[in-house]
C-alpha cells in the first residue's frame, strides 16, 4: 500500500511514509478482509443508518495521505482530528511523535469507544479521544498546529484555534460540492490551497446542514441542491416522467480526463446548481447522467436539466444536456451555454481561488466568482 502510495504521489514525505508503514491499518477495521484494508482506494463504511446510509468510515488511504501532507504535521505539534475512527489519530501520533499532542473528536459514542479501544490496543493510548460535539467543543484544548476534518462539513467555525502558521484541511461542502481545501490564515481570513475532490460522511450535531433532496421513479433518481426550500417531489417526479429535451455541445472529454472544475465553475454561475445521481441497479431508460455519482444539474421547481455524455470514437466523449419538464428547453439551453463557456474560457484553468472570512466581514466582490453566505463564515470562489 505505501509503494502504491508513493506511485500516485498521495505519499510524498518520508515521515508520512514511515507512519503509513507502522500503523497496521488492518486493527482498526477487523470488519474487512485484508485486501479491502489495505486497498490504497478504498474507504471502509464501519457504520450504517437503519436504512443503509453510510454514518461512521474509516477513509481511504490516498485521501488520508494527501491530508497529511497537506497539513505539514511536524515533531511536537498540537493537532486536533474533528471525526474520529482511530487509524488517521494514530498515524498523526507517529508524525508529532512523543512531544507531541492529538486530540481525536467524535460525537458518537459507538465510533469514540471503538476508536480508544483499537488505539490502546495498537500501542497509542496518549491519543486523547473525547466524545463532543466539534461546533463548540474544542476551545479549551486550543489553540492548534493543525486541524483536520475527516467528515463532511458545510461550514467550519475553527479558523480561530489556529496556532501562528497553523493549517486546517477541511472536507468544505458547498451547493452540494465537497472539496478537500487547505486552510491558513491571511490577516482576518483564511487562504484555501490544494482543492481535492472527496467525499465523507456528513458531520453530525449542530454543524449538520439538511440538504435539499427529491426521490424520482421511487427512488432510481435523485435530485439535491444545497438550500432554499424544499423541492417539489411531486411536480419533479412528473417532469422526468415528461418527454425529454436534449441537446449536444460540441465539447469533448477523454476518457480519465479529470473535469471537476466544471462543476466548480456551474456552482459559480447558477444559482439552480444541483447534483443528480441514478440509482446503479435502475435501468438507463429514465436518466442517463455523465456520472455514477454527482453529475452536475440545474434544478427549479418543476424542471431540471443535467449533463450526459455520448461516445464519439475510441475512448472519447462529447458532452450533452437532457432536461425534463415545462421549463425543460430553457434549462438545456441555460446548461449547454454554461458548458461551453467553460471549455472557451476555463477548461485549462487551474479553477478559482478560495478564502474563508468570517460572517460579518467586509467581502470584496469577486470580478468572476461567487460568495457562499454560511452559518459562521463567507466562503469566496474567484475565476
Amino acid at each position: 500500500m505505501v509503494d502504491r502510495l508513493r506511485e500516485t504521489g498521495s505519499i510524498r514525505s518520508p515521515e508520512v511514509a514511515e507512519a503509513f508503514a507502522k500503523v497496521p491499518r488492518e486493527k482498526f477495521v477487523p470488519e474487512a478482509e485484508l485486501a479491502a484494508a489495505y486497498s490504497y482506494r478504498d474507504h471502509i463504511v464501519t457504520k450504517r443508518s437503519p436504512d443503509g446510509w453510510a454514518m461512521s468510515s474509516v477513509s481511504a488511504p490516498w485521501l488520508q495521505a494527501q491530508m497529511l501532507e497537506a497539513a505539514r504535521i511536524g515533531p511536537g505539534a498540537r493537532v486536533w482530528e474533528i471525526g474520529s475512527g482511530g487509524y488517521n489519530a494514530a498515524l498523526i501520533a507517529e508524525l508529532v511523535g512523543p512531544e507531541g499532542s492529538v486530540i481525536s473528536m467524535d460525537i458518537d459514542p459507538f465510533v469514540t469507544e471503538r476508536a480508544a479501544r483499537f488505539l490502546a490496543e495498537t500501542g497509542y493510548p496518549h491519543v486523547k479521544v473525547v466524545l463532543g460535539d466539534a461546533e463548540h467543543a474544542a476551545e479549551e484544548f486550543a489553540p492548534f498546529d493543525a486541524i483536520l476534518v475527516t467528515v463532511g462539513v458545510w461550514d467550519c467555525p475553527w479558523g480561530h484555534l489556529l496556532a501562528p502558521e497553523g493549517r486546517m484541511v477541511v472536507p468544505l461542502r458547498f451547493a452540494g460540492i465537497t472539496r478537500a481545501i487547505t486552510f491558513s490564515a491571511d490577516g482576518d481570513r483564511l487562504v484555501g490551497l490544494d482543492p481535492t475532490v472527496c467525499g465523507f460522511v456528513p458531520v453530525q450535531g449542530a454543524g449538520a446542514h439538511r440538504t435539499r433532496l427529491a426521490s424520482l421513479a421511487g427512488g432510481a433518481v435523485t435530485l439535491t441542491i444545497d438550500g432554499g426550500p424544499d423541492l417539489d417531489t411531486a411536480a419533479l417526479d412528473r417532469a422526468l416522467a415528461s418527454p425529454r429535451t436534449v441537446r449536444w455541445t460540441s465539447v469533448e472529454i477523454g476518457d480519465d480526463v479529470p473535469f471537476d472544475t466544471m462543476h466548480l465553475w456551474l456552482a459559480t454561475v447558477d444559482d439552480t446548481f444541483g447534483i443528480i445521481w441514478r440509482d446503479p441497479d435502475a435501468g438507463d431508460d429514465l436518466a442517463e447522467p455523465a456520472l455514477r455519482w454527482f453529475t452536475p444539474a440545474l434544478i427549479t421547481p418543476g424542471s431540471f436539466a443535467y449533463l450526459t455524455m455520448r461516445d464519439i470514437g475510441l475512448r472519447c466523449h462529447e458532452f450533452g444536456v437532457r432536461a425534463h419538464g415545462p421549463g425543460g428547453e430553457k434549462l438545456a439551453q441555460r446548461l449547454l451555454t454554461h458548458v461551453q463557456t467553460w471549455d472557451r474560457d476555463w477548461r485549462d484553468h487551474p479553477g478559482p481561488a478560495f478564502a474563508l472570512y468570517p460572517k460579518h466581514a467586509a467581502v470584496p466582490v469577486p470580478v468572476t466568482g461567487r460568495v457562499f453566505q454560511k452559518r459562521h463564515t463567507q466562503l469566496v470562489l474567484e475565476w
